[in-house]
């Protein structure tokens, strides 16, 4: 997607409104652009309009481009991809916001370089495919100040002293919010743990993105508020990333945030960032059926390039190569049938009697060829510059469209079936046509997942019931004592104890139930220190190797905590031995203690109730009179003393 964007220089091609087959060339098949005041042109073409804007001075403020000095620090996420390309335009993945998580839809889009989500005081936003983000609900949610380092856009919201940003698009949607920080995760099965990232919490929207359904972009192109750049820079991942999406009649794909191992027979191409921000390539040459389209490279390479874009839904080429390339496939479709587009407002090149099974097309429509510089030479099936007609059974349309501007833009049809890795750090992207929707079987498997972070190989409290035996030497700890000192005050770290709690926790790969706070005392010249306690589950313990690499992490400061405690230093830890208590800090045994707990009472009330029953019972009467049974008692008594004088006198008769 493209925004106007003051901070992020460098120009795409941006393609405005068309919306073909439902979904459409993307609004988020746009790519960033400078400030409006730039001297823009408009061009428009059959299928819409596009904008090209000047390139500006290019600075790399901010831009992260850098490897991993050891191997054993890679880690990566692999996500699961969803929708589809060519009815919504976009592909989204699950991102997770927050502590506890709130889970969003975000389109992955390469030309954009901001993540954001609809904020819970958003004022116009749409009714999107979640809920809206809750800031308050989230424990290691920060706001970022206009003043702050974090601030990259420099723009400042008067009324709430907030960092905000905004994003223009060309065809007229918007988004603008504030700027905030919070830990950012890829899914229960992603080796890459959450992480402290910059977001906008969107405060208003229109446009497209006021109606689309997915909830937000997530923004993977080159700039300092890019979740790559920020990933790479926070020392967590290689600087790399691949997408692969699904192809025709299947959708879905998979992403994978930092370094793979390569396939063999992958191609690369040269990416240079230094001409835009964006990945750019250098196309030379593209062959139909293999004969070469006989044009200059410098007809698909004028002003920026050739640009991909995950972003947008279909390929544009500069007037005089669509022509060449429509020409060239229209060629050699021999018995095939020309009919009408399936939207009576752009007159598309379709023709019928293909079938209906993609994977048969290249019975009737011929393979092309992108050879790159270098005699890089990519090739493309039918399903990658093709769209399914949605009125014409066994009808297809061509899906690269006339640019009337010297930009090439290539869209995510191309990359259909093909892992399309974004080598940042070496300048270069590569390609691999596969079958994405089974992307995890080509490459290697991955070992089971280990607790975060991955260089501290600290044990995980869910660790196998059987562990390993330990080496020689090793040692088991039950907790580990922590000493840290900021650069902060009392007031700062003892408001913002959870967030701590959290950080610390999410270092040490444990609950926030397992960390505990000792001590907090001030000292001199602005120091507060704290003492804190990070308790193992028992029958699984914290190792001594993993404890002293944790706290090497610690001592070099590469472990990010909430910058709103300022600088900190470990002054101190140590292993405390298992203790018999352990066993406390399991969440399982706390929650079966408060269910036990609970019941206790249940049948503690349960017994005082049937106590009281029985004494009211037994005892309301003891103080009455019952009237009634005195007086039978009485006539009882008077009959038998009659009869007992009776017995007397006729004794005395006798007598």
């Amino acid at each position: 997607m493209a925004p106007w964007d003051r901070e992020f220089l460098g120009v795409l091609v941006v393609l405005a409104t068309s919306f073909v087959v439902g979904g459409g060339l993307g609004s988020f098949g746009s790519v960033e652009a400078h400030n409006p005041s730039d001297r823009g042109v408009r061009i428009q073409s059959e299928r819409g309009s596009a904008l090209v804007l000047p390139l500006e001075g290019l600075k790399r403020n901010g831009v992260v481009n850098r490897r991993l000095e050891y191997e054993a620090q890679w880690d990566d996420a692999r996500m699961t991809l969803h929708d589809d390309l060519l009815t919504k335009g976009y592909y989204t993945s699950r991102v997770f916001i927050g502590t506890p998580p709130q889970e969003f839809a975000l389109i992955v889009d390469t030309g954009s370089t901001v993540t954001y989500v609809p904020c819970s005081t958003c004022t116009h936003c749409g009714h999107h495919q979640d809920p809206r983000f809750k800031p308050d609900n989230s424990s290691s949610y920060q706001t970022i100040g206009c003043t702050s380092q974090d601030c990259i856009t420099q723009e400042c919201d008067a009324k709430t002293h907030q960092c905000k940003y905004e994003r223009l698009y060309a065809e007229m949607s918007s988004s603008k919010g504030v700027l905030g920080k919070d830990l950012l995760g890829f899914g229960p099965t992603s080796r890459l743990q959450p992480q402290p990232l910059l977001f906008g919490c969107e405060t208003a929207e229109t446009g497209d993105l006021y109606l689309q359904h997915a909830d937000g972009i997530m923004g993977l192109g080159r700039g300092p508020l890019s979740i790559v750049d920020q990933l790479v820079g926070n020392g967590v991942m290689e600087d790399s990333f691949s997408l692969c999406y699904g192809g025709m009649n299947e959708g879905g794909g998979s992403m994978v945030l930092g370094a793979i191992p390569t396939p063999e027979g992958m191609v690369f191409a040269k990416s240079d960032p230094s001409r835009s921000n964006y990945y750019n390539l250098e196309l030379s040459e593209i062959q139909v059926q293999g004969v070469s389209l006989n044009l200059a490279s410098s007809v698909f390479n004028g002003k920026f390039g050739t640009v991909l874009d995950s972003g947008t839904t279909y390929a544009y080429l500069p007037d005089k190569a669509f022509e060449a390339f429509k020409n060239a496939i229209v060629q050699q479709l021999g018995s095939l049938q020309a009919v009408d587009g399936p939207d009576p407002n752009y007159p598309d090149i379709c023709y019928a009697g293909a079938g209906s099974d993609p994977k048969e097309l290249g019975k009737y429509f011929p393979p092309v060829d992108f050879v790159f510089e270098g005699n890089k030479k990519v090739f493309l099936a039918p399903e990658n510059y093709l769209f399914k007609h949605s009125r014409v059974p066994g009808a297809y349309c061509l899906g690269f469209f006339k640019n009337q501007d010297a930009t090439t833009l290539l869209g995510g049809i191309v990359v259909r079936n093909m892992l399309v890795t974004y080598d940042r750090f070496n300048q270069q992207i590569g390609f691999f046509k596969t079958n994405c929707t089974n992307l995890w079987s080509i490459l290697p498997a991955e070992p089971p997942i280990r607790p975060p972070p991955a260089p501290s190989s600290i044990e995980s409290p869910t660790a196998p019931l059987s562990p390993a035996p330990l080496p020689e030497g090793e040692q088991t700890f039950g907790s580990i004592e922590l000493v840290i000192a900021f650069d902060s005050n009392l007031t700062t770290l003892s408001s913002q104890t959870p967030l701590f709690i959290s950080s610390i926790a999410s270092a040490f790969s444990v609950s926030s139930s397992q960390v505990s706070i000792e001590e907090i005392k001030e000292e001199e010249e602005r120091k507060v220190v704290v003492r804190c306690i990070v308790h193992a589950v028992s029958p699984h313990y914290f190792s001594s190797s993993g404890a002293q690499a944790l706290a090497a992490r610690l001592e070099e400061r590469t472990v990010q905590l909430p910058e709103v405690f300022g600088a900190y230093q470990l002054r101190s830890w140590k292993g405390l031995p298992p203790s018999n208590w352990d066993w406390i800090h399991s969440n399982k045994v706390k929650v079966g203690v408060i269910i036990s707990v609970l019941v206790g009472v249940v049948i503690m009330l349960a017994a005082v109730a049937s106590l009281a029953y029985w004494y009211f019972a037994k005892y309301r009467n003891r103080d009455q009179v019952k009237y009634d049974n005195l007086e039978e008692e009485r006539t009882n008594e008077e009959e038998t003393l009659i009869g007992g004088d009776q017995q007397t006198l006729i004794g005395d008769e006798q007598l």
